[in-house]
């Protein structure tokens, strides 16, 4: 079996993981090229590249999110590195960073002009979250976050919208979960243009882990009491404002946050990210 980079990148030291790297055939990455991620075995067509993210839509249509690393994917049983099609083997590969979310971004990120598309998340703390933990995957992207001041007239703003091929909705909400009003409000709106997802938290406050917090679980407060307020009640935290800085500034990265959260903003991006063909 050939060295394999994803197995062992002791081999040789840095300069024989290096050299190992700089072996694989540059691939273009062209859309429908059929892959196979290495190291979980996936097969799927490319749906989308951007140099350090590389999404597959599988057979049964579902999307999966890789960072692009030189011998990731293998084509017709070659292991390849994907490259931006257009660029030649001499060019130098961009310099990169690890984003807050986790991701692998440009080193000097110029935002990508804003989409039609929309990313609506309950309220300017939702906004926060994501700006801190995802902005620079959002600039990347070019996708603009608007908070909706609650879903009560949902429907009807989505109606407004217009959801098209090209100027498609992810929706986040708060508390979705069987028979909740977030629910009952999310079931109306059937588009094929339109992702609702969620989190099963009352408040966007209970999507950081009280690890982050440096508390021992969320106190639970009565159905009726306002919820921020309820909250920095039993926690001492004084006003909602005080408790609202405690809050974000325990988010540093994902790993603050809940897995639900995480992975519902992971698909919105997938669903929202221009398709390869518009990437700059």
């Amino acid at each position: 079996m050939d060295d394999d980079i994803l197995a062992d990148r002791s081999v040789g030291g840095v300069s024989g993981a290096k050299r190992l790297a700089q072996s694989y055939r540059q691939l273009p990455a062209v859309p429908d090229l059929m892959l196979v991620h290495r190291s979980t075995q996936l097969r799927g067509r490319l749906l989308k590249f951007t140099d350090q993210l590389v999404v597959i839509q599988d057979r049964s249509g579902g999307r999966h999110t890789f960072e692009n690393h030189p011998g990731s994917f293998a084509h017709n049983g070659e292991t390849v590195t994907l490259v931006r099609p257009g660029r030649g083997p001499a060019e130098s590969e961009p310099a990169t960073r690890r984003s807050a979310a986790g991701g692998v971004v440009a080193a000097e990120q110029v935002a990508r002009v804003a989409q039609a598309s929309r990313l609506w998340v309950e309220g300017d703390h939702d906004a926060r979250f994501l700006e801190r933990v995802w902005g620079d995957e959002l600039r990347e992207l070019g996708i603009v976050v608007e908070p909706m001041r609650g879903i009560d007239d949902l429907v009807a703003a989505v109606a407004a919208f217009a959801p098209r091929a090209d100027a498609r909705l992810a929706i986040l909400v708060d508390h979705l979960v069987p028979g909740s009003k977030e629910t009952r409000i999310t079931q109306q709106i059937r588009d094929p243009n339109v992702l609702i997802l969620g989190h099963p938290y009352v408040d966007i406050w209970q999507c950081v882990r009280p690890r982050s917090l440096g508390i021992d679980s969320w106190p639970e407060v009565p159905k009726g009491e306002e919820f921020k307020a309820g909250i920095c009640k039993r926690l001492g935290w004084g006003s909602t404002t005080e408790g609202w800085k405690r809050v974000l500034s325990a988010v540093n990265t994902f790993a603050d946050l809940e897995p639900e959260l995480v992975g519902a903003v992971e698909q919105a991006l997938d669903m929202l990210a221009p398709p390869l063909e518009d990437s700059p």
